[in-house]
């Protein structure tokens, strides 16, 4: 059970909601057009060179928002982060009171975690977001489903705790699942949710669940929630492409079985353009893994890497990839039969045509024998 007398003295809720709003954002180009103060994603904490932006996301300021929660509405900082792969994430800074209890904390994560008034806001600060980078946006689109991920990121703690004195006294696992029930959770549950923790120092910890992490961090460095952002924003972008390959390769299948039977596919392939749009689906799949997978590189083996291949692991992103990836490859399948098909239709129209050409030569040659 938790301890009750684990008071926050300094704590905020990070909300992120993140959006698929294109094929491209030229984040230089944003970064003009935007009229407020931006700044470039960029670790701080030792050995953070270890891991590598090639592109860093670009953040900007939206101001103060009221936010809706049960008890009354909150005022909460906002800020727009844009990712050069297409994502975009508004994250919503959700103040807690000095003097919560880590069982206020809970009810407060489990009102976030579902809020309808979070959503809808997030929402619309999209829209404004997606007017304002207008210029520096290809293939503007906004796709209907978010990834949303919430980080209880404690600063202070009343009698400044130790990790293994706040895993001792704190049940985690509780506040990471927003479980306001009295009934206690079962110890393998406990150590399921609260598996992935790591500590750089004895004085901080970060635990790591699929959709919500606790970070106690006194340093104040924001290079953890920074991190599980990044890896949010790859996982929104899986998903997106695993949607669409679905819906791309179920499309070539009702094309093919609608064109086998018509009437011109006697004189001529009707998977032309089949072809070429297959083509151009798998060019834009390479260049958009290659821009998720460079949005951050690991070449060393040290604190920072390891809570971001945690969280890489707890979001299932691997299961996604591995699917974009099997299906990317039977799109490539599918596209060198459709080729097969069209470049046999040319073997055919040029052998006809070389048939054509041999009967009319016989003509000609007939008619030059009877003329007087």
């Amino acid at each position: 059970m938790a301890d009750a007398s684990l008071i926050i003295e300094r704590a905020q809720v990070l909300c992120y909601r993140t959006f698929d709003i294109a094929e491209e954002i030229d984040l230089e180009h944003a970064r003009r057009v935007v009229s407020s103060d931006t700044r470039r994603l960029k670790l701080g904490r030792e050995n953070s060179q270890y891991l590598q932006l090639p592109n860093p996301p670009l953040a900007f300021e939206l101001g103060r928002r009221a936010l809706a929660l049960r008890h009354g509405p909150v005022t909460v900082d906002v800020t727009a982060r844009l990712f050069d792969h297409g994502a975009a994430s508004i994250i919503l800074r959700v103040p807690v009171p000095p003097g919560t209890t880590l069982e206020a904390l809970t009810s407060l994560a489990d009102e976030l975690y579902d809020s309808a008034a979070l959503e809808e806001l997030a929402l619309e600060l999209i829209e404004s977001v997606r007017k304002m980078i207008a210029p520096a946006v290809q293939g503007p689109h906004l796709w209907n489903q978010n990834e949303s991920y919430t980080v209880l990121f404690v600063e202070r703690i009343e009698g400044n705790p130790t990790a293994d004195e706040l895993m001792a006294r704190a049940d985690l696992a509780r506040v990471l699942l927003g479980e306001v029930d009295s009934k206690p959770l079962s110890p393998r549950e406990r150590e399921a949710v609260t598996q992935a923790r790591f500590s750089y120092t004895v004085d901080d910890l970060v635990v790591i669940d699929w959709n919500s992490a606790f970070v106690y961090e006194p340093s104040g460095s924001s290079d953890i929630p920074d991190l599980l952002e990044v890896a949010n924003a790859q996982l929104l972008e899986f998903r997106y492409y695993d949607e669409l390959l679905d819906a791309h390769i179920a499309r070539i299948h009702d094309e093919v079985q609608a064109r086998r039977h018509n009437f011109v596919a006697l004189f001529r392939s009707p998977y032309r353009a089949l072809a070429r749009e297959t083509l151009a689906t798998l060019v834009n799949l390479n260049e958009f893994i290659e821009r998720v997978e460079n949005s951050l590189k690991i070449i060393g083996d040290f604190y920072l890497a390891k809570v971001y291949e945690a969280a890489v692991k707890r979001m299932r992103i691997p299961s996604w990839q591995g699917s974009v990836t099997r299906k990317q490859q039977l799109l490539a399948q599918t596209y060198g039969l459709l080729k097969g098909e069209v470049d046999t239709d040319r073997s055919h129209t040029l052998e006809l045509t070389v048939v054509m050409l041999i009967v009319l030569e016989i003509v000609f040659a007939v008619v030059r024998a009877f003329e007087p």
